[in-house]
């Protein structure tokens, strides 16, 4: 718990006392971010503004981890190595992309297929190091089922497919939370509530182990304390960059920050075999992913027409004429109220027994 307790502060302060140092330097750089002219016009008030604020987050979730390791003499877990290498390495394609955006004045950055070539190498040599390193029990950092609270009994698959099922996880998660980071503070805010969610869940899963505490409500899951650790310095970094990217941002985390998070995010899903359950915890970015599916969809269907006025979601009530700030709050709440469901069906089902 003093891991827990430690990752949590020194992410907290990484971020917020690294952030004002890096708005510096990247200013001093002329690395500010390009707006879309096919954007809102409400946005072009932003150009400008510092970009790739996600190293912050990175360097800060990777040392606050360490640090706490080091200091209570912890040993680092398979399980959380491999989660901050699938962190790490996806945040590296959004920097990629971000310096092209910068440096080459191209304001879509790497081109998507491109984009998703990268995102796919990280993902699929995270899942084939993670059918990898059993530990004492036999259990591997992540399985060879599809889980909704735990691992699915009937759904045991090949382990070609659950590399693909990863692959498809990484994509979807690390897109959505890219797509979800259009207004200041958005995808950073909700990923705080989706991080300290993990948190809970990863410390409830350890104190109700299967190498802990055997039966039939056991969490059959590789290191959940030390994947805590993890959690709980993410949870402390977004929450430090969220003091500098809360409206009117001063700095932006850009694609370095929200492939990396929805990474993370991914990661946490399958390592604690709550794969499903993310469609409850990560509702808001599931619902923004959606609008942008949706939109596309139609408009190929019906020779051009719109079910928005704008995708992703967010930029719909933008032109509705919605201040920015009272769409990032009441996403919040979204967010928020999407989190507590997860958490709830997580609880009830253990209460349950079911």
């Amino acid at each position: 718990m003093r891991a827990i307790l430690m990752a949590g502060g020194f992410g907290l302060l990484g971020t917020l006392l690294g952030t004002p140092l890096a708005i510096r330097l990247l200013v001093s750089k002329g690395y500010g971010q390009l707006i879309r002219d096919d954007g809102p016009t409400s946005h072009h008030t932003k150009r400008g503004t510092p970009t790739m604020g996600g190293l912050v987050i990175m360097i800060s979730v990777v040392v606050a981890y360490f640090l706490a390791e080091l200091i209570t003499g912890n040993e680092p877990s398979a399980s959380a190595l491999l989660l901050l290498f699938l962190f790490v390495g996806l945040g590296l394609v959004g920097f990629l992309d971000d310096y092209i955006k910068i440096v080459k004045q191209r304001s879509l950055g790497l081109r998507s297929k491109a984009k998703l070539a990268g995102q796919a190498i990280v993902a699929l040599t995270f899942a084939l190091l993670a059918l990898n390193f059993p530990d004492a029990n036999g259990r591997t950092p992540i399985s060879e089922s599809i889980s909704f609270i735990r691992d699915l009994p009937s759904w045991g698959l090949p382990a070609a497919v659950i590399v693909v099922w990863v692959l498809l996880m990484v994509w979807g998660t690390s897109n959505g939370v890219n797509l979800t980071d259009g207004l200041d503070g958005l995808a950073t805010g909700a990923s705080v509530m989706v991080f300290g969610a993990y948190m809970l869940i990863n410390i409830w899963q350890s104190n109700q182990s299967c190498a802990i505490n055997p039966g039939p409500k056991c969490y059959d899951v590789r290191d959940p304390l030390d994947l805590a650790v993890v959690a709980a310095a993410l949870t402390g970094a977004c929450f430090g960059f969220l003091w500098w990217n809360t409206s009117p941002a001063k700095i932006f985390m850009g694609d370095t920050g929200s492939l990396s998070l929805g990474g993370a995010i991914a990661g946490f899903a399958i390592m604690t075999r709550t794969e499903l359950l993310l469609l409850a915890i990560g509702g808001l970015f599931v619902l923004i992913t959606l609008s942008v599916i949706l939109q596309v969809g139609w408009f190929k269907l019906s020779g051009g027409k719109r079910l928005f006025r704008m995708a992703p979601l967010q930029h719909h009530f933008e032109l509705l004429g919605w201040a920015e700030i009272t769409i990032v709050v009441r996403f919040w709440i979204i967010s928020g109220l999407c989190v507590a469901l997860g958490l709830g069906i997580f609880y009830a089902e253990w209460v349950s027994g079911a």
